[in-house]
């Protein structure tokens, strides 16, 4: 009589038991099934309405234009004409004693044109909030050189590269490029490539290296 133990087993007796609770083994070296994909992402900028964007509304009312949150960022959209006035009280208040960075973007086809970015840090609280200054092209923002002199330099880059005129600034001049170029790189419709050319001939009196 034949070993009914060694006979072979038909392909269906060897898929796993999926009818219970175990989950049946994987493959050796097979990767995990991944989670299901999510609709929709949240948008990453939604309303902010704390305390600390509250406060600012309270003491500057319309001069506050809005107030966001991003990525738990505090964001608050300022009016030019009050940012020296905004920017003394985030110091001298709210105790955002340094200025991180100052930048700016450039929106060709808005109204206003740039926005002003400014960064502030409080080492008292731990934390940051972001400022930022909508401009009209021919728009001069007072320089925050009196509040943070940190800006000095950093309104000057913004000056080199963007073409933002800061009044008040005590040495406004480019810093990064000769002060004969022509333009402003950091411009959305800037042609670099166009200026450095030019700007190598009339000055070196050579081709450019481009």
């Amino acid at each position: 009589m034949a070993d009914e133990s060694k006979a072979p087993q038909s392909p269906e007796s060897l898929r796993p038991d999926v009818s219970g609770s175990s989950p049946a083994p994987s493959a050796k070296g097979a990767s995990p099934s991944l989670p299901t994909r999510p609709g929709a992402s949240a948008p990453l900028q939604v309303p902010l309405d704390n305390e600390l964007s509250r406060r600012y509304r309270e003491r500057f009312g319309a001069a506050i234009l809005n107030a966001l949150e991003d990525r738990k960022q505090s964001i608050l959209i300022v009016d030019a004409a009050q940012l020296i006035e905004i920017a003394r009280y985030s110091r001298d208040e709210e105790k955002f004693d340094l200025l991180e960075d100052y930048t700016a973007v450039d929106w060709p086809r808005r109204e206003k044109r740039f926005d002003l970015v400014a960064q502030l840090y409080s080492f008292t609280h731990n934390m940051r909030v972001r400022l930022k200054i909508p401009l009209r092209a021919d728009e001069l923002p007072a320089t925050l050189v009196p509040i943070w002199p940190a800006a000095n330099w950093l309104e000057r880059e913004i000056f080199d590269l963007f073409g933002i005129t800061f009044r008040g600034h005590p040495n406004l001049k480019r810093i990064l490029l000769p002060d004969e170029w022509q333009g402003h790189p950091l411009r959305k419709d800037y042609d670099i490539l166009q200026q450095d050319i030019a700007w190598v001939q009339e000055n070196l009196g050579i081709q450019s290296g481009q």
